[in-house]
């Protein structure tokens, strides 16, 4: 059963990624990282079994990217008065072509690392790749900052798929900092976010390449 959903779950990460990349719908965005979120949280109890560990890290995983982190960034949406309407540099099919782009090489060179026997021809690997290129391709094409913000969010999710190879191995502590500091600097974005619509009534981040000494 695990192995079943260790190829299913990894597909449907990057289905929502080609999701996130297509839409134009900010809020449906939002939703589509938290499921993201809420699915990659479980990969724990998929890789190594349902131990104290691996429930604890499942646990706040879920909760901070499944449903608190969320949840803030709609609030977020609300209280700035957030157009929904997604605007992109590039325009929403280059973008899509090149998220498929970057996602085909990233299930064809991952086999090339030098992985432990037991994650050769796993999904986990390129999956995780995809998702941290994916995120970067939003960040970079994206022009309002929530949206960046919520690629800054897909490409933590890609590092925290790859992460969870390599949980077992680290400690407890080191996991939950992790975590923690996603929290943190969401918060962080969202005062920039709001200094940001503040100083200059708009979201778009474009007029920051103009500033001059």
């Amino acid at each position: 059963m695990n192995e079943q959903l260790l190829h299913i779950l990894p597909l449907l990460v990057t289905l929502i990624n080609f999701y996130i990349l297509a839409s134009r719908r900010l809020l449906a965005c939002v939703e589509a990282v938290a499921l993201q979120g809420a699915l990659i949280a479980f990969l724990p109890l998929l890789l190594h079994g349902t131990s104290a560990h691996a429930v604890v890290i499942a646990g706040g995983a879920f909760l901070l990217k499944g449903i608190i982190i969320p949840l803030l960034l709609i609030r977020a949406m609300r209280r700035l008065g957030i157009a929904r309407e997604i605007e992109s540099l590039i325009g929403f099919v280059p973008t899509m072509v090149i998220g498929v782009a970057i996602t085909a090489v990233a299930f064809l060179c991952a086999d090339v690392l030098p992985l432990a026997a037991q994650h050769y021809q796993s999904l986990v690997v390129p999956t995780a790749l995809a998702t941290m290129s994916c995120g970067l391709l939003l960040i970079i094409t994206r022009r309002k900052a929530l949206t960046q913000v919520l690629g800054y969010l897909v490409l933590e999710n890609g590092i925290y798929i790859f992460g969870t190879l390599l949980s077992e191995a680290l400690p407890l502590m080191v996991e939950a900092g992790v975590l923690l500091d996603l929290l943190v600097t969401v918060f962080i974005m969202g005062i920039v976010l709001h200094q940001i619509k503040r100083e200059f009534a708009t979201l778009d981040t474009s007029p920051l390449t103009e500033l001059k000494e």
